[in-house]
């Protein structure tokens, strides 16, 4: 029996609305998943598609989320790590080992290393990389949907130009990360 390894990865530590997604997979090693590398390399097309592919291949398979209230809690490192643990606690078996991308280490019971750039050498973090982004941009399509003055379908919540006239133009809705500076900077000039 192999041991179980879960690769585990957070995708939007740096934008200014909308939670902080992880992902925790563990492949099945008879079922290998061609194409798999960090995310930010995959053109959206092709993380869509490997994504359906993880989820239908992978042993386990879990997204873990802090919520922008949270991340104003906790602050974005804290909440970040909340939702690591979630993912792995979300999974369906104990994993025997998992491998984190990064450079910092949820505290957990789990046997486990952090990674720097694990998401390109480790197929199960890159496997990880790819639902949690894939998940999360969903999240910001869905967010567009909603208020499409903002262009979240663009920027996906990230600090661009675009956003910030957005912002301004706009103002701050629900689900904005209110500790970020410049949303807290927009709220203290309202008050």
């Amino acid at each position: 029996m192999h041991k179980l390894i879960a690769g585990v990865d957070e995708v939007g530590r740096g934008p200014l609305v909308g939670d902080v997604v992880t992902a925790a997979v563990i492949l099945d090693p008879a079922n290998p998943i061609v194409g798999l590398t960090d995310s930010k390399k995959l053109s959206e097309k092709k993380r869509i598609a490997l994504a359906a592919e993880i989820k239908a291949k992978a042993l386990y398979w879990h997204i873990g989320r802090a919520t922008p209230e949270e991340i104003d809690t906790l602050n974005i490192l804290h909440a970040t790590m909340l939702a690591m643990k979630r993912a792995v606690e979300g999974l369906a078996v104990t994993p025997d080992f998992v491998r984190v991308d990064g450079n910092r280490l949820p505290d957990w019971p789990y046997a486990a290393e952090a990674v720097v750039k694990g998401d390109s050498l480790y197929a199960e973090i890159s496997a990880a990389s790819i639902i949690a982004k894939v998940e999360r941009d969903n999240d910001m399509l869905a967010l567009d949907e909603l208020h499409p003055e903002y262009g979240f379908a663009g920027h996906k919540g990230y600090p661009t130009k675009a956003h910030f006239e957005a912002l301004a133009t706009h103002g701050v809705i629900d689900g904005y990360r209110k500790s970020f500076k410049p949303v807290k900077a927009l709220l203290q000039e309202i008050q």
